[in-house]
């Protein structure tokens, strides 16, 4: 995907080289004494480009993790920086575990000790490296880092921006949790706000009734199906997970089905719904929007001929493979790219950063005097509807919302929708602007490459 697009930018090899590769990786194997006995885990930290300091990306906790998985996904970090215009290099880590195998003290022991050995090596640390939560690490691993790094930093005052994703009483950012799920809605939003580009993909109209299969009900998913059904009047007819899949036409109760995962581990045996139990065969099922919201490569080319959605959302990391792209390219499927799709996430991430660089809570400033100021405007107005005596007046729940100043959730969902808007735009103007570009994943890359490009030339290289 790199290779198409580099083919299409005036790169010297030179610079093209330097901007592929993978600067470092770190591989550490720690010992913990859990049970009785001393258990060996393995851990990578991979760093892709140091264009921007501090790198960032997520650590994830899983069996599959490996050096190529989080180099690749490092790289990814560094593109989808670049491309929303957070001012950070492309890091990821990864813990060779299965997190449902371990008591939570004994989760909170690992944690520590990776990332003991990540920090000694500046591989955290507020100003060169900067983790995140990623697949089966949440708020509770990243306070327990951020914890770990203070202790070992004890003079360092901004200590807490080590780590982003952190739970908000413990310095994190209220809209974290469900960022990335929130910029999957507000990337649809901006998508479905061009008609052209709605054509594109054979589909018309707004979001309004669009049928939804959304793979994987995580974190990203789940927030992705219940916003797009709650608040964009979307049908979720189909929910993919690793035991079956749940599908119905008339659209599923997201809450619902999120709250028997919950209780029972997966979704079978859940009743308002028909249970599918090849889950992956949902993926082919007819619908408007397919978002793939868990695992790499679930869109391959053993299923790329039988997706019959228009439009796929990439909320996950790589859900489409480069063959399967390949296919579903020739066939006229409009593809919005991981690299774009799930940015909220990292966006939210660089919010929280500011914060913690900054002290204060987003808000806390200005929050009293934009009340006051719109007061103002209310209160003429109702002069001079009773001087003139016109009788108008607001209408109900206006002043209200009116004269409410913004909370820091307001303000991080407002950044959240403009760094969407405006990336988009950015790789709509290429898609649409040359000929030799055919899809947004190629714009995509075009602009983030040709933005870290920029940023190497004006170090000197």
């Amino acid at each position: 995907m790199f290779n198409r697009a580099v083919a299409l930018m005036d790169l010297s090899p030179g610079l093209e080289e330097k901007i592929r590769v993978c600067n470092s990786t770190y591989t550490v194997r720690f010992g913990v004494r859990l049970r009785g006995q001393i258990h060996t885990f393995t851990g990578y930290r991979s760093v892709h480009s140091e264009h921007m300091e501090p790198v960032k990306g997520g650590i994830r906790y899983a069996l599959a993790v490996n050096q190529d998985e989080v180099e690749a996904l490092a790289a990814l970090m560094t593109y989808k920086c670049a491309l929303v215009e957070v001012p950070f290099g492309g890091s990821k880590g990864g813990l060779c575990i299965d997190p449902r195998q371990y008591e939570e003290h004994e989760l909170e022991l690992i944690t520590r000790r990776f990332a003991y050995e990540l920090a000694k090596r500046d591989l955290i640390n507020p100003a060169q490296n900067v983790p995140a939560p990623d697949m089966g690490t949440g708020e509770r691993e990243m306070a327990w880092i951020a914890d770990q790094y203070a202790r070992m930093n004890t003079a360092d005052i901004n200590a807490r921006a080590c780590v982003t994703g952190k739970p908000p009483h413990a310095g994190g950012i209220q809209g974290r949790v469900e960022a990335t799920g929130r910029g999957v809605q507000y990337a649809l939003r901006e998508f479905f706000r061009h008609p052209e580009d709605v054509a594109k993909a054979g589909l018309s109209g707004k979001l309004d009734g669009k049928r939804v299969i959304v793979q994987g009900l995580g974190n990203v998913g789940y927030h992705a199906a219940k916003f797009l059904s709650e608040e964009d009047g979307c049908r979720i007819t189909g929910i993919v997970e690793h035991d079956g899949a749940l599908h119905s036409e008339t659209g599923l109760d997201v809450e619902a089905v999120r709250a028997w995962i919950q209780r029972h581990g997966g979704v079978s045996g859940f009743a308002d719904a028909t249970y599918v139990a090849e889950g992956a065969s949902l993926l082919e099922a007819e619908c408007d929007i397919l978002i793939p919201a868990a695992l790499e490569g679930v869109i391959n080319l053993g299923n790329a001929e039988r997706i019959r959605a228009p439009l796929i959302m990439e909320a996950a990391n790589g859900p489409v493979t480069s063959g399967a792209d390949e296919v579903l390219r020739a066939r006229g499927t409009v593809i919005i790219p991981d690299l774009y799709a799930n940015a909220g996430g990292v966006t939210v991430s660089y919010f929280e950063w500011v914060k913690n660089l900054s002290h204060i809570r987003f808000g806390r400033m200005q929050r009293r005097q934009e009340e006051a100021r719109h007061q103002l405007v209310v209160d003429e107005l109702e002069r001079l509807s009773a001087d003139t005596g016109i009788g108008w007046t607001l209408s109900p729940g206006f002043k209200e919302k009116y004269l409410r100043g913004a909370d820091e959730l307001e303000l991080v969902r407002s950044g959240l929708d403009d760094t969407m808007r405006t990336a988009y735009q950015s790789m709509r103007e290429v898609w649409h602007g040359r000929d030799d570009v055919q899809d947004l994943r190629v714009a995509a890359y075009i602009v983030a490459i040709g933005r870290v490009a920029k940023s190497y030339k004006a170090k000197g290289l």
